[in-house]
This record gives structure tokens, C-alpha cells and sequence, in this order.
């Protein structure tokens, strides 16, 4: 987190002025020392922001464009250690096709970050039009991170646990219920969390038909060799086998969760990652580094990497 988004968030509320949750008080540092401890060469930077945290236009106008200016400064002074996906605010139409434009022009960013829902509108949404025509015209590389499901209270289970994966899932499914994976066939798209619960209960698509929201079982199939996923929480060892078999090793791309976690627990997670009875070292490989020079060709330019 770029000092000038705590700073802004401390100032509107949304933070106390000391200390907070992980993702809150990290740094630069930091960052670069678990990196280093984990043998990460590269990481893709994001700023995942819930729209409770910039509730007007013009707060989620300012708070996206202080996170992706200052990520893009962390690109341009280390260009080999990060890459950069901008936070694109949905708050209106106009508003995600100018962040999508001056990411990409601009800040030359490798990707972007949305958010799995926006209030009441989730991805996939045909009020969203613009922004995906956008993206479709940048063949752009979208990570969709989940929050807390809206209107969700406060329960014993935490919301990262259970809810954040399920917040992922509505994304992907009205994607592919909307048709919008079609009428937009240049996005690539990366589910955060191994996919949430998508790649394991798919197939509530095809039995949904009969109450009225679902589609047929070969809409599912393309739709699940159409997603990216990452690594980050489930993987390892529970979830790999489903993955392998409904995603493929080619759409798999590690990920760390870090600093939305503790340097220990991504650690754990780069640990289980290499243990994983079920990946062969080829596929390790791709996982751990292919798979995404293949996917953001800025990034393996920058890296000097061969690519394909």
C-alpha cells in the first residue's frame, strides 16, 4: 500500500492511524525481504479496493488513481521486480473507460484489477458495456478480486474463509451467464483464490437452467478453459487435482496473497505450493513463472524472458 493511500484512508475513516490489518501496514521493505526469502524474482503489484472504501465518484476517482500512480512509480524504479495490474473504479462507465485508458497509456500497466462486485452490480453486469468493450479493444489481462458479499452481516465465520471465495464465484458465474465471455473473447481473465468455488461446483450452472439461471453443459466447459486462476489459499494440496483437471496447468499462475496475509503465511503457501504431491516439476514450472510470461508479454519483455 503506497503511503499516500494509507494516508488518505486514515483520513477518511476507513483505517486507524496506527496499525490496522496486514494489508494496511506493509511496505516496501517488507515486501522486497519476503520476495527475497521466497525466491520470488517477479511479482505483479494490485490494490484491491472495496467501493465501501471510496463510497462517492470522486473518492473512488481519487483513491484509485493515488494507489495506481504510486504502484506504477514502484514498476518504474524496479522494472525487473514488478509489474503492475491498475484498479479500475466502476463508480460510473465514464469513470472505468478514463482509469483503463490512462493505466494503459500512461502508467503502462500489465494488466488490471477489478473487483468482483461494485455495491449491487457484479461483473458481467450489461450496465458495465463500456468497460468491457475497453478492455476487450486492450486485450487486457483482468484479475477479479473478491470483498465481502453485499449486504452480508457480521457472522462466527470470518469473511475471508468463506464469503470472499463465494463473492468470486457470483463474478465468474454471471460472466458466463451474461454471455459476456463471448462477447468479449479478448479479455483474459484471472480468478483470484483458485477460482473461489467455480471450478468445483460449475456444473450448478447446468442444473440451474431448470429454475431459470443457468446455461448447458458445453457454455460450462469453454467457460472453465476460458478462466486464469491463481494459487494463493487453496492450492495445495486440497484443490489441485479439480484444478488440473477443469482449469489445466496452463491457466494456473502462483500467487502469494501477500501482503493481504502475513509474510508467514504466504510463506507457508509458497511451501505447500512446493510440496504438492500433485504437480510434476514441469508443471510447477509453468505454474511458478511460465504461465504468466505467456500471459503479460509487457512483463517478459521487461524480464528479457522467452515467452510462448
Amino acid at each position: 500500500m503506497p503511503a499516500e493511500v494509507r494516508a488518505w484512508l486514515v483520513r477518511h475513516g476507513r483505517l486507524p492511524p496506527v496499525g490496522g490489518p496486514p494489508f494496511a501496514t506493509g511496505s516496501l521493505a517488507a515486501t522486497l525481504d519476503l520476495m527475497d526469502r521466497a525466491g520470488i524474482d517477479t511479482a505483479l503489484l494490485s490494490a484491491a479496493i472495496p467501493s465501501e472504501f471510496a463510497p462517492t465518484p470522486a473518492q473512488a476517482v481519487e483513491l484509485a488513481r493515488l494507489a495506481n500512480d504510486g504502484l506504477a512509480q514502484l514498476v518504474r524504479d524496479r522494472p525487473t521486480r514488478f509489474g503492475l495490474l491498475a484498479n479500475i473504479p466502476r463508480a460510473t462507465p465514464e469513470i472505468a473507460v478514463a482509469e483503463i485508458r490512462r493505466g494503459y497509456d500512461q502508467l503502462h500497466a500489465d494488466g488490471v484489477l477489478l473487483m468482483a462486485h461494485d455495491g449491487q452490480t457484479y461483473l458481467g453486469d450489461p450496465t458495465l458495456a463500456p468497460m468491457m468493450a475497453e478492455l476487450n479493444a486492450r486485450d487486457a489481462v483482468a484479475l477479479v478480486h473478491p470483498f465481502n458479499l453485499p449486504g452480508a452481516t457480521a457472522v462466527a465465520i470470518p469473511s475471508f474463509a468463506a464469503d470472499f471465495l463465494a463473492d468470486t464465484t457470483r463474478a465468474a458465474m454471471q460472466l458466463v451467464v451474461s454471455g459476456s465471455l463471448d462477447r468479449y473473447p479478448r479479455i483474459r481473465w484471472i480468478l483470484a483464490h483458485g477460482g473461489g468455488y467455480f471450478p468445483y461446483q460449475a456444473a450448478r450452472l447446468v442444473l440451474g437452467r431448470g429454475l431459470g439461471y443457468g446455461v448447458d453443459a458445453a457454455t460450462v466447459e469453454r467457460a472453465l478453459r476460458r478462466f486464469h486462476v491463481d494459487t494463493a489459499a487453496p492450492m495445495s494440496p486440497y484443490s489441485t487435482p479439480t484444478l488440473l483437471a477443469t482449469i489445466g496447468t496452463e491457466r494456473i499462475l502462483y500467487g502469494s496473497d501477500y501482503n493481504a496475509v502475513p509474510a508467514e503465511t504466504a510463506l507457508a503457501g509458497r511451501d505447500a505450493f512446493l510440496a504438492d504431491p500433485a504437480l510434476t516439476a514441469q508443471a510447477r514450472h509453468r505454474i511458478a513463472r511460465e504461465n504468466a510470461l505467456a500471459l503479460f508479454p509487457s512483463l517478459a519483455a521487461r524480464l528479457g524472458a522467452p515467452h510462448g
